[in-house]
């Protein structure tokens, strides 16, 4: 829910800046392809409020291979410095889901203070919770899993991880300045 809000702030700014939706289309990013298959395995894996996910088998593996889909695509489109950002986000949150088997330890206390103790009591009983488990001493890279959150009250509140506060820093800025930048030219590597 944390991209959400960076995808409503970098909207809000770049519109502030007299920026276009226009702009972000001549930004000619390969593969987007990849960003579907992604979002595609996501739907079909996480549950979506009460309802329970439509595939419940290989869920682990079918997160990581998410993961894989949207890394290929940062990769692809490196040459903007906003698509290495989002990397950079993506490949912190790859490492601590495959530390941990496919799963992306969270915090019970962080998401009670986002308002989700049923997600916290789930995950308390030892049952994942899409592609959640509990945070315990055993869970690998915990500094890495979900343990910010955003406080009960706040909109699309939630518990999310230092990956995902990059991944949304990278997003924001991706549209909030290539919005209001006619001039969508990729980084210069060579210098």
């Amino acid at each position: 829910m944390l991209l959400l809000w960076a995808v409503g702030l970098g909207l809000l700014i770049g519109f502030l800046r007299r920026g276009s939706l226009t702009n972000l289309g001549r930004l000619n990013l390969r593969g987007f392809w990849l960003i579907l298959m992604a979002l595609l395995i996501q739907l079909l894996i996480f549950p979506l409020g009460p309802r329970e996910p439509i595939i419940r088998v290989g869920t682990p593996y079918l997160h990581l291979l998410s993961y894989l889909f949207l890394l290929a695509f940062t990769w692809l489109n490196r040459r903007h410095l906003e698509l290495l950002i989002m990397g950079a986000g993506l490949a912190l949150n790859f490492l601590v889901i495959a530390a941990n088997g496919g799963y992306m330890p969270a915090s019970a206390e962080a998401l009670r203070r986002a308002g989700l103790e049923g997600v916290a009591k789930v995950l308390e009983q030892g049952l994942p919770h899409g592609n959640v488990i509990l945070m315990t001493p055993e869970t690998r890279l915990n500094p890495l899993g979900d343990r910010l959150y955003l406080p009960e009250g706040v909109p699309l509140a939630n518990a999310f991880s230092i990956g995902d506060l990059v991944l949304g820093l990278g997003l924001m800025l991706l549209l909030a300045r290539r919005m209001a930048n006619s001039s969508t030219q990729p980084i210069d590597h060579k210098h």
